[in-house]
């Protein structure tokens, strides 16, 4: 079932970029990005070793993909708590709970990872993220609140993109991936006007697998495990032309389109449009990525 049409509108930047920009209004694409994350998912659940009858935390929970994906392994005597900062994607995972039937095993906070404060000492078996710490300033902060809620025994499991081992992206392949090495001018150019944007800027890019580890050791977390994926390979990844310009790389980013706008003249986006074109809608891309899988327990 998906999130996107049927329910509440869309009213913050976090709910409308994960139903809308994120992947520019294109289903095809919508649809590629729910089959690479259903795998992320399952690697995230695999490592809590939820049992039935156990509470699992959801922190940042979005549309639900992980919150969903529990609810099955926890069972009807279990519950599974969707917490995400946005009232939004909280009220979109309460209206799918009602579509599936569940909602009697599910719960819905407004919260941030740096304060759980709705959720009791010692009360939650499990606590799971996905791409939320990317956007916390006070990381070790909230490390500290999932080792409070979580009661001895339980597990972390945190999935999340390293971007300080890929960004920025070398000189001529500055665009999302593309080989813009013969506009070159109009790169630097999106690059500057790329830099004075997004707030949470500094949150994407202030620590790496290292700190991670680190965070959960100094927390008191034990039998910490870690996982680093780090890529770089070319891939096609076709995307129509107008899907991409309606899409943004993250929640705090404007859009591609938005940012061609703001930085070139008219003669300049036309000159652009004549390179980039025919490479995003043949799909010709360097992929970059690095992402950590960490898991660990609270000791006993």
């Amino acid at each position: 079932m998906t999130a996107e049409g049927a329910l509440a509108p869309i009213r913050d930047q976090w709910a409308e970029w994960l139903l809308q920009r994120r992947h520019g209004g294109d289903p095809a694409k919508r649809q590629a990005v729910l089959t690479k994350l259903a795998t992320v998912r399952d690697r995230v659940l695999h490592r809590v070793e939820l049992e039935a009858g156990q509470t699992l935390l959801d922190v940042g929970a979005g549309d639900g993909l992980i919150g969903f994906g529990a609810v099955e392994r926890v069972g009807p005597t279990g519950q599974v708590v969707f917490t995400d900062v946005s009232a939004d994607l909280v009220n979109i995972c309460r209206s799918l709970a009602n579509q599936l039937g569940v909602a009697d095993q599910c719960r819905f906070l407004v919260a941030g990872a740096e304060d759980l404060e709705p959720i009791a000492d010692d009360s939650v078996d499990a606590v799971t993220t996905r791409a939320v710490l990317i956007y916390v300033r006070n990381k070790p902060r909230a490390f500290t609140e999932f080792f409070r809620v979580l009661r001895p025994g339980g597990r972390i499991s945190l999935y999340e993109p390293i971007n300080r081992l890929m960004f920025p992206e070398p000189p001529g392949e500055f665009f999302w991936g593309y080989d813009v090495g013969p506009v070159g001018d109009l790169a630097a150019k999106l690059k500057g006007a790329e830099d004075c944007s997004g707030a949470a800027a500094s949150t994407l890019m202030d620590f790496d697998e290292r700190d991670l580890f680190t965070f959960a050791e100094a927390t008191g977390f034990r039998d910490i495990h870690l996982d680093l994926h780090r890529e770089l390979t070319r891939v096609r990844d076709p995307i129509v032309w107008e899907a991409f310009l309606a899409t943004s790389p993250n929640p705090t980013a404007p859009t591609y389109g938005e940012l061609i706008r703001r930085a070139l003249t008219e003669a300049e986006r036309t000159r652009l449009e004549g390179h980039l074109r025919p490479l995003v809608e043949a799909g010709e891309r360097t992929k970059r990525l690095a992402e950590a899988h960490l898991w660990a327990q609270k000791q006993r």
